[in-house]
């Protein structure tokens, strides 16, 4: 269900900062309202135990979800749960992670200070990539003009990043607030998303699509981020499924060492259909591609 809160709270932060976009080059790192905003909504998870993995049965009820809303059986037959781990007890250090994934105003801020291109894109770099997704339907509309977010999106999750400079916005944003941040683990996003009981998704055990933005009853497009606080993880951290896939820090695949090509990317996105979005669901995506449906959120250790 959708719910305005949130959403009510960055729009009020942008109305006092006015839109980070409208920054120009020069303008001093101090001059990141959204950022520090975003940065003091931090969510602390705790030390200790927790479940990753999934079981057989587990996956299976993901195929039939994917088959029951998409009306075609193309996870099974790829095998896509198949990477994940077996389901098992882990343990691991407090950490703090963002409440949502970075917007398209937040990181227009790290734009203007010259940390990074402003995302864009053209078709034939676009189709070089090889993604299912459309350029002109579904891609396209991401792209920024003049360094500035799209219009209307100051809101949602930034896209067409890479993971370097999805890396270099945290380490910026950590300089900014003076203490070190990062992109979360996998093991750090799937505790932030199943809590300590191992539910298979943020809000349980049972795929709802009210509670996450995807393809199944969604815009087939990114949406504010937090506009889904029913879809709240059990430590209260929002679009953890659903909108948009999200980097991580830990190489891909599992046991891959420093200077891996890919990454591990957790959650979903605006367009995955049911199955899709569980905590112990993940993939990898070269470190350099620029993606639609791939965007990030930071974390940091405990205080």
């Amino acid at each position: 269900m959708y719910r305005g809160g949130v959403r009510r709270r960055w729009l009020f932060a942008i109305a006092l900062g006015g839109c980070a976009g409208a920054a120009r080059p020069g303008t001093p790192e101090v001059a990141a309202p959204l950022s520090r905003a975003a940065d003091a909504q931090l969510v602390a998870i705790p030390a200790g135990r927790f479940i990753v993995g999934s079981t057989p049965e587990e996956r299976g009820a993901a195929y039939d979800a994917f088959l029951a809303t998409a009306g075609k059986d193309v996870a099974r037959r790829g095998k896509w749960f198949e990477r994940e781990d077996d389901r098992h007890v882990t343990e691991g250090p407090a950490f703090r992670i963002d409440l949502t994934p970075v917007t398209n105003a937040a990181y227009a801020e790290f734009v203007a200070a010259g940390g990074a291109p402003a995302p864009t894109m053209d078709a034939a770099t676009w189709q070089a990539q090889g993604f299912d997704q459309k350029w002109p339907e579904e891609v396209e509309r991401f792209v920024w003009r003049d360094a500035q977010p799209p219009p209307e999106r100051a809101d949602h999750p930034v896209v067409l990043v890479t993971w370097a400079q999805a890396r270099d916005y945290c380490a910026w944003r950590g300089r900014l607030v003076g203490e070190a941040r990062r992109l979360p683990t996998e093991a750090e996003f799937e505790k932030a998303a199943r809590g300590t009981d191992g539910r298979m998704f943020p809000w349980g055990d049972e795929y709802a699509a009210d509670k996450l933005d995807s393809r199944v009853t969604g815009p087939d497009d990114t949406m504010a981020v937090g506009s889904f606080t029913a879809g709240a993880s059990p430590f209260g951290v929002l679009d953890l499924a659903g909108n948009v896939y999200q980097w991580t820090s830990t190489p891909w695949p599992p046991g891959a060492g420093p200077g891996a090509a890919k990454m591990t990317v957790k959650g979903s996105a605006w367009d995955d259909w049911g199955g899709l979005g569980r905590g112990a669901q993940r993939h990898g995506r070269p470190i350099g591609v620029r993606h639609a449906i791939v965007g990030f959120r930071c974390a940091a250790d405990a205080r």
